[in-house]
């Protein structure tokens, strides 16, 4: 999965020995270019990467990054596949280096470049009143917009959507028949930040939100963009009314997403996923195929293919049934 874009302008390297003095690593290293900072699963071999849990072990010894930033406690894990850089603290560390490579990732809270649309860039769309649209927006054929819609620059829409009233599109791609309910807000900046007594520390979103075909996104939606990676929703998944997706989420294909669920970052749900509404899904964790989760249940660890689970924490349905008895 790409996750450069033309969403954040990014520099076009940086020297490692800048990226160790920054990061205060005392290390012995040959001075090379180093394209981006980017998660373990997408790294090159010129890229940096980070690691802070033994969860995503496979994925470190999958990576192609050659210099990955840790801390102490994981040092003798990471030397095994590449090349650690220790740090006291792996996110602010992260958020540093990166704010170097996309120096205006902190800066896209409102897009001043937004006008109304001319007709004759956008033949084949049909606008409601009070629409405004950034550069370089591309808009496909017999797609509809809703009136008091913010399409920002350089998103992506594809033929035969419809986008509501009262909807934000920002750092997004969307495919074709795609639907998007009035007030729904996509691609916003996740909530993300260093917590401190004086003044919190926003971290850098730099991923985008993909919203692939023939998905339905319900009324008043918010969808964060990816912070190292992208938010992805998966072809033919239908989200109902006030649902939350936060960042780095991937939801996959022909699912259906019952109102007010909530999903926390980096969570990845399979195909054919059907949740009930007012259900809570925690953080890092994996939701396998063909799962069915009861409403109001909150998932704390990962559910395997073909399970059906309900309750708070959420158990399989039968175990729930008994313990209830």
């Amino acid at each position: 999965m790409k996750i450069n874009n033309n969403f954040f302008k990014k520099k076009n390297y940086l020297k490692l020995s800048l990226i160790c003095r920054v990061l205060s690593v005392k290390k012995s290293v040959k001075d090379l270019n180093i394209n981006s900072i980017i998660d373990l699963e997408n790294a090159k071999k010129n890229d940096i990467s980070f690691f802070n849990s033994l969860k995503y072990e496979y994925l470190l010894k999958k990576t192609k990054a050659k210099f990955v930033i840790s801390e102490k406690k994981y040092e003798n894990l990471v030397a095994k596949y590449c090349n650690p850089l220790i740090v006291d603290n792996t996110f602010k560390s992260v958020a540093i280096i990166t704010k170097l490579f996309y120096p205006n990732s902190l800066n896209d809270t409102i897009d001043f470049d937004l006008k109304t649309p001319s007709a004759k860039n956008y033949k084949n769309v049909k606008f409601g009143q009070n629409i405004l649209i950034g550069k370089n927006v591309k808009i496909g054929k017999s797609t509809y917009i809703g009136h008091n819609t913010l399409i920002e620059s350089n998103v992506k829409i594809g033929n035969n959507c419809i986008i509501g009233n009262n909807v934000i599109l920002k750092n997004c791609k969307i495919g074709n028949s795609v639907r998007i309910l009035d007030g729904a807000i996509v691609g916003k900046t996740g909530f993300g930040f260093f917590p401190d007594n004086i003044k919190n520390e926003r971290y850098p979103h730099i991923g985008i939100v993909i919203i692939e075909d023939n998905v339905e996104v319900g009324c008043n939606n918010t969808i964060d963009r990816g912070s190292m990676s992208n938010t992805i929703i998966g072809k033919n998944t239908f989200l109902d009314n006030q649902v939350h997706i936060a960042h780095n989420v991937k939801i996959g294909k022909n699912c259906i997403i019952t109102g007010q669920v909530g999903f926390a970052g980096s969570s990845i749900i399979g195909n054919n996923v059907q949740i009930g509404g007012q259900a809570g899904i925690s953080g890092h964790l994996k939701v396998g195929n063909n799962v069915s989760i009861g409403g109001g249940s909150g998932v704390l660890k990962n559910i395997p293919d073909n399970s059906k689970v309900i309750g708070y924490p959420a158990t399989d349905i039968k175990n729930f049934l008994k313990r209830d008895k």
